[in-house]
């Protein structure tokens, strides 16, 4: 297949009916600048389309927030060669002084598709002939290009919102786009999620509530081991690992495979290695005993060795069916994306809360389905700070965090915990001992 050549922006979204399918020609760029120019664009890329799918019922959110991400990721990847991570107030201001006087050729005077269908191969493919700002002619003549102050405020509130969910994600600490708003002449700060606090704490499965994803997800690969196995292990690795989805999806440049579970030599013990994360990082993951039991039961079920060797490159969560499209159109033993490990992480937590409320803990099903495939790294290093004593220190280093802050804010964090553990504190400790004094 033949591509076409974008000597200026590439569009990097599609519509919503499509976006979740892929694009070959949006995977091999991203590929491209994941291998040449920045580590973590894929990473990075795998973020944007899930924000961009939560504002999919609202079309015209969804073609602002496209069209806003798609310029910055431009100049982040295409023309700074950085991460948006890595960016400072400083940083903004600059993409700021880039979109107030954009090179001349990323200028468009009409609207274009951003995405067109293919005569050629039947396909959807990025449209050559959009650019990612628009100018205004006054008689067939074009314009000086401006932008009004309003449109710049939308454009940093935009990449605010970005940013918040980010945070939420645990892929960035600060909000840049906040920090540069605060310091504009504007003066106003968009409405953000500052990080986890006393407003916007973390939200865990409970102790009960876990139980019942566990045992759905047991039941499940008990009743149909060829098919939910995958669900039970993925399930198990997720919340014993404290792994972002994005740590075991397939995605350009990096396909999860087994020999990432590792044998000490030395000690024997097992440990499970991210290659690449947050900021493009890679850390090493404390195995316990009934994960790892856990592992050679799914593996058992692929029909391999109990444990990997060392070089094993089988696939860590593969397909039932091959692929219909895409550029793993037909094959089978190739890794699930984001997507597809997340519908099945889904379809788990829909089924425990349904068990839950037929069990008559209709309140904590409901709970349930509000908490998101997220929740279950949360859910792993809250258990293990306060139900599991786990140091601060070994859960930091599991779960990635630059900080021992940022690990000290799951201390606790569930009010309902909070609220038994206050519940029987006495005013007076001594009140009896007085009183018995008194009367004596």
């Amino acid at each position: 297949m033949t591509l076409t050549i974008f000597p200026t922006a590439m569009p990097l979204f599609d519509a919503p009916q499509y976006l979740e399918e892929g694009n070959s020609v949006v995977n091999q760029h991203i590929a491209d600048v994941t291998l040449n120019k920045v580590p973590d664009a894929a990473f990075i890329y795998e973020h944007a389309m899930d924000w961009l799918l939560e504002s999919r019922f609202s079309d015209n959110n969804f073609k602002s927030y496209r069209s806003e991400l798609t310029t910055f990721l431009h100049w982040c990847f295409d023309v700074e060669q950085t991460s948006p991570i890595y960016l400072t107030r400083r940083g903004i201001n600059d993409y700021v002084q880039y979109c107030l006087a954009p090179p001349k050729s990323l200028i468009a005077y009409r609207n274009v598709a951003q995405f067109v269908l293919s005569k050629d191969w039947g396909d959807r493919q990025p449209n050559p002939l959009w650019r990612p700002f628009l100018g205004k002619k006054q008689d067939g003549i074009e314009l000086p290009y401006r932008v009004m102050d309003a449109t710049l405020k939308t454009k940093i509130a935009i990449l605010s919102s970005f940013y918040s969910y980010l945070i939420n994600e645990e892929v960035i600490e600060r909000n840049p786009a906040v920090m540069w708003m605060r310091h504009s002449r504007f003066g106003s700060q968009p409405a953000v999620v500052a990080g986890l606090d006393e407003a916007e704490e973390v939200r865990v499965f409970s102790d009960l509530q876990w139980s019942y994803v566990m045992s759905t997800a047991r039941e499940l690969a008990e009743a149909d081991p060829e098919r939910q196995a995958r669900s039970l292990f993925l399930v198990s690795l997720m919340y014993g690992c404290y792994l972002r989805i994005s740590e075991v999806a397939a995605r350009p440049g990096f396909s999860p495979v087994m020999s990432q579970f590792r044998r000490d030599s030395h000690t024997g013990i097992w440990s499970f290695h991210i290659p690449i994360s947050k900021g493009g990082k890679k850390r090493t993951v404390a195995v316990s005993r009934e994960l790892l039991d856990a592992l050679k039961n799914y593996r058992e079920s692929l029909n391999l060795s109990p444990l990997p060797s060392p070089n094993d490159a089988t696939p860590l969560f593969t397909r039932h069916k091959a692929a219909g499209r895409g550029r793993d159109q037909g094959l089978l033993n190739a890794n699930l994306g984001v997507r597809q490990l997340r519908d099945l992480l889904n379809e788990v937590i829909s089924q425990a809360a349904n068990q839950a409320a037929l069990d008559g803990f209709e309140h904590d099903a409901e709970e349930m389905r509000t908490l998101t495939v997220h929740s279950i790294r949360h859910t792993g290093i809250t258990h293990d700070i306060n139900l599991n004593g786990r140091p601060l220190s070994h859960v930091q280093a599991d779960a990635g965090h630059d900080s021992i802050d940022t690990t000290s804010q799951y201390l606790h964090t569930s009010k309902i915990e909070r609220h038994e553990s206050a519940a029987s504190k006495r005013l007076d400790r001594l009140q009896n001992v007085t009183l018995n004094n008194r009367q004596e």
